[in-house]
């Protein structure tokens, strides 16, 4: 079973809602409807996952190290549909020694960009109001991952209300949440720079015609 196929039917074909709480505090105006936003009703107070001890202070790897500390290995072991997944069937990332990143990670670099930048900060690097996701992925269970991002997440202190809309509905999100994943974890354990990659690989019939599949659910 291969999640973005199986949870994407889940979701998109249970018509989840947005959470109340999604509504009770807004992202910034220039992230319109779209962004893929943790928004802290805190003032001048950071999210609690940036606050010092918080869940996403920056991840020490070493070079080459394959196990997160969230124990997944990210080694990539095989493709379907286009994408790279490890042993135990979880999105993963492949970058050749030119530096060629495959097409499913270049293409999460586009959509984290034009869905969740605003707000999480380019390149997965956060901002002063919700967590580095490149950070996120290293210390989160997958799974745990995408229930966030379908359903939403609000954490509540006598500092901040941190709120992260559903997005479990959105298309232009869930269709390619697989390839965001990958992405933030090529960018987390460093294998990726800032910025657009330089050289992809190349958009597969497979992949074409799962993005279509999902798209016209």
């Amino acid at each position: 079973m291969k999640a973005i196929t199986s949870l994407t039917a889940l979701v998109l074909g249970a018509s989840l809602a947005v959470p109340a709480f999604a509504q009770s505090e807004t992202p910034p105006a220039e992230a319109g409807a779209g962004a893929a936003a943790a928004v802290s009703g805190g003032g001048d107070s950071a999210p609690a996952d940036t606050q010092e001890g918080g869940n996403d202070a920056p991840v020490d790897m070493a070079e080459g190290q394959t196990t997160l500390p969230n124990g997944m290995d990210i080694t990539p072991d095989y493709t379907e549909n286009g994408r790279w997944y490890n042993a135990d069937d979880i999105p993963t990332f492949k970058i050749e020694e030119d530096g060629t990143v495959d097409f499913a990670t270049f293409n999460g670099f586009r959509r984290y960009s034009a869905e969740c930048h605003v707000c999480h900060g380019p390149d997965g690097e956060g901002s002063t109001y919700a967590p580095a996701l490149k950070d996120s992925v290293l210390r989160m269970d997958y799974y745990d991952f995408m229930q966030v991002v379908a359903s939403g997440k609000q954490e509540v202190n006598s500092a901040q209300n941190q709120v992260m809309p559903a997005f479990g509905t959105n298309k232009n999100v869930w269709c390619y949440i697989d390839d965001i994943y990958a992405y933030l974890l090529a960018r987390g354990v460093d294998e990726l720079p800032r910025g657009r990659p330089a050289k992809k690989g190349p958009k597969t019939d497979e992949f074409a015609a799962q993005e279509d599949s999902c798209m016209s659910m």
